[in-house]
């Protein structure tokens, strides 16, 4: 797909991942209508674009807001003419516990957020997309899809149903004008642990006196959400099925396939100090 001259439409877009696609976007001349919950978030992304008010929106709007949405896709239609690619960046972990500790009011946000925002968000837009000549779908998944993080069940599952969503969305919609890709992102670097309000054990900025060698290792492993955002970007280019980021995602999404009980078994093992044990 081409992307210059196109309208696209990215959640999260004040922020992390979600903030490098709308520069990356903007970069490659499509106009970008930004969505994100948090005003301030948005601004400095619109300040770091440097691009005019033609070229770029902003939209506050929570994805858990069902009324919110659905009023979204006529608001974009209505300041750009017309919407080509929907990327659904918009994304919460949970706080590491295990399952039998989560409340009900997380529990329903995880989903509500990672889940039921991404289906409400394609509902409204497909037929907006569907008009158009060329048009895009892409949904940001996870490695947590593929196995288990413990500390992170929710989390997982509402990723892993992300990505089944965007399959089944990927079959129906074969032989039309819309693509449709499903992202799995690796360990990104990303503010996600602080805006979602979970703290993540052993990371630098939950230790007073400095990460430990694991943590620092860790760190200094994750893609940079520059990067993540370019193969994203690529991906869309090509109309990629499936784009995997990171090798540590590359290695999980394989050896899942192959064993995955004991791909499980390894990253139960290697994360086990998340809770405690």
């Amino acid at each position: 797909m081409k992307i210059e001259r196109k309208v696209f439409v990215v959640t999260g877009g004040g922020n992390g991942i979600g903030r490098e696609v709308v520069l990356g976007l903007l970069t490659r001349g499509a106009r970008v209508a930004i969505v994100d919950r948090r005003t301030d978030d948005i601004l400095e992304t619109i300040r770091l674009a440097g691009v005019g008010a033609e070229r770029v929106s902003s939209h506050i709007v929570d994805v858990t807001d069902e009324a919110a949405v659905a009023a979204l896709p006529a608001q974009v239609e209505q300041v750009h003419g017309q919407v080509d690619g929907l990327v659904n960046v918009a994304g919460i972990i949970q706080h590491f516990v295990r399952f039998a500790d989560l409340t009900e009011a997380e529990m329903t946000s995880v989903m509500d957020v990672n889940f039921w925002g991404v289906v409400r968000m394609c509902k409204g837009f497909l037929p907006l997309l569907s008009a158009r000549p060329e048009a895009c779908v892409v949904n940001v998944s996870s490695m947590g899809a593929f196995v288990p993080v413990p500390g992170q069940t929710l989390y997982g599952a509402s990723k892993a149903a992300v990505k089944l969503f965007t399959e089944g969305l990927y079959a129906e919609l074969r032989g039309t004008p819309v693509a449709v890709t499903v992202v799995f992102p690796g360990g990104v670097a990303t503010g996600i642990a602080q805006n979602s309000g979970a703290r993540i054990p052993g990371a630098p900025e939950a230790d007073a006196g400095g990460a430990d060698a694991d943590a620092k290792k860790m760190a200094a492993s994750l893609t940079s959400p520059q990067d993540a955002a370019a193969a994203i970007i690529g991906g869309i280019e090509r109309g990629s099925y499936r784009v995997v980021i990171g090798k540590d995602a590359t290695m999980l999404d394989r050896l899942s396939r192959l064993a995955p009980q004991r791909a499980t078994d390894l990253v139960a093992k290697k994360m086990a100090s998340l809770l405690g044990h």
